[in-house]
């Protein structure tokens, strides 16, 4: 996209990790950038980046906030045109033992979050009628493999693909797209929290359990923000226009 193709960007979950280095991406190319999180200082941290960020406190998971962040980035009577749906959480539990909070705490943040912002964009999109957008959601390689003791993870990961590919097929007559990016292990402080997790559940030092992660990629490592962000980004394009429905895996080949 070029500078002068200047668009507004919403992006959830972008007080930290590839929430936080997309929103600068799209700042440095000029792009209106509004992330939005639950933690106001750590969002304030990532605003102060690029004066094109500004930062909205939302709880994707709440349906009135939801509207309301809408609401804010759309006060000058123009909705955003693309919306990343990056917020997420994780846990790790056998599925015997997986609770009823866990399980709902992981489909409310990561499968009904996306759909409560795709819902409001899209039909923001057509109230104004405005036929081009771009939506992507950000999914993971446990969206299309399943993985043992992350049921739950899984199971809002591959709802988030099937979300994605419903929406795509009643937008395909318009010029707005919906796909997701299907990330392996990135090297951000989630995977951190998961190194520090399972180095307190096995007994494992911190690097034994990195090379764990790692070692589910095909390529034997983890994968940086950047390279999630720069193939958001092409989704995002004018040239990506016919890339509709997909599920782009970021993994190394793990998912191929």
């Amino acid at each position: 996209m070029e500078r002068a193709e200047k668009k507004k960007v919403v992006i959830t979950g972008g007080s930290s990790g590839v929430g936080a280095d997309m929103a600068v991406r799209f700042a440095e190319a000029g792009h209106q950038v509004f992330i939005c999180g639950r933690r106001q200082a750590a969002l304030a941290e990532v605003a102060a980046k690029n004066s094109l960020i500004t930062a909205i406190k939302a709880d994707v998971c709440n349906e009135a906030e939801v509207k309301s962040l809408f609401d804010e980035v759309g006060a000058d009577g123009m909705p955003a045109s693309i919306i990343i749906a990056n917020a997420g959480i994780a846990a790790s539990s056998s599925i015997d033992t997986t609770s009823m909070a866990l399980w709902q705490n992981m489909i409310n943040v990561n499968l009904t979050g996306v759909f409560l912002c795709l819902r409001e964009a899209v039909g923001r999109l057509k109230a104004a009628d405005q036929k081009w957008g771009r939506m992507v959601a950000i999914s993971s390689m446990t969206g299309k493999k399943g993985y043992p003791y992350i049921a739950a993870y899984s199971a809002s990961k591959h709802g988030v693909i099937g979300l994605v590919r419903s929406a795509a097929q009643e937008l395909a007559k318009t010029q707005i797209t919906v796909n997701a990016v299907c990330p392996g292990y990135l090297d951000t402080e989630m995977t951190d929290g998961s190194i520090a997790a399972i180095s307190q559940k096995t007994g494992m030092s911190e690097e034994e359990a990195r090379k764990k992660l790692e070692a589910f990629s095909p390529q034997r490592r983890l994968f940086p923000a950047s390279e999630v962000t720069e193939t958001v980004y092409f989704l995002c394009s004018e040239q990506a226009g016919g890339i509709n429905g997909q599920a782009i895996s970021v993994d190394g080949g793990e998912t191929a």
